[in-house]
C-alpha cells in the first residue's frame, strides 16, 4: 500500500504549526507556574468566564474531563477563592459554577504575561507581517472550527 505525499509546503506548515504550538504551550505552562494555577485550572476559568456560570456536568463536557475530575478541579479553585458555588435561582437542585473577583484578575494577568511573551517573539515582525499572520491564522482557525469544536477566544 503507498502513501499519499503531500506537497513539501504543506509538510512544512504542519511541522512548523506543531513546532509553534509545542512551544507555546510549555511557555503558557512555565507561565502558569509563576501563578500557582495548573493548566486545567487555567481552562476552567477560561471557560467559565466565556460561557457563564456552568453546572459541573456543563463544564466537564466542555473541557471532555469525567465529572468527578471537574469536581475535584473545583473543590481545589473553590479553596483557593477563584470560584464559589452558587445554587440556581430558579431550580435549587441545580448548582453553578462561577469565577470570584480573584478568578477574573488572576486571568488577566496570565493572559498579560502571555500577550507579554508573544509581543517579545514577535518583536522584530513589522505591523504587515503581523497582520499577514493574524488573517493566515484566522483563516486556519475558520477552516478548522467546522470540524471540531475549538476554543474561539
Amino acid at each position: 500500500m503507498s502513501k499519499e505525499k503531500f506537497p513539501q509546503d504543506i509538510v512544512e506548515i504542519e511541522r512548523l504549526l506543531r513546532w509553534v504550538c509545542t512551544s507555546i504551550k510549555r511557555k503558557g505552562r512555565d507561565i502558569l507556574a509563576d501563578f500557582e494555577i495548573t493548566p486545567p485550572q487555567f481552562d476552567a476559568l477560561l471557560q467559565l468566564i466565556k460561557y457563564g456560570d456552568l453546572t459541573i456536568g456543563e463544564l466537564s463536557s466542555k473541557m471532555f474531563l469525567a465529572c468527578s475530575t471537574i469536581t475535584d478541579l473545583i473543590d481545589r479553585m473553590e479553596k483557593n477563592g477563584l470560584v464559589e458555588r452558587i445554587r440556581d435561582t430558579k431550580d435549587r437542585r441545580v448548582v453553578r459554577i462561577s469565577v470570584l473577583d480573584k478568578g477574573h484578575k488572576l486571568i488577566e494577568e496570565v493572559l498579560d504575561t502571555r500577550r507579554a511573551y508573544l509581543d517579545r517573539v514577535l518583536l522584530d515582525l513589522t505591523l504587515e507581517q503581523k497582520n499577514d499572520l493574524i488573517l493566515a491564522l484566522k483563516m486556519i482557525h475558520e477552516r478548522t472550527e467546522a470540524e471540531c469544536d475549538c476554543i474561539k477566544d
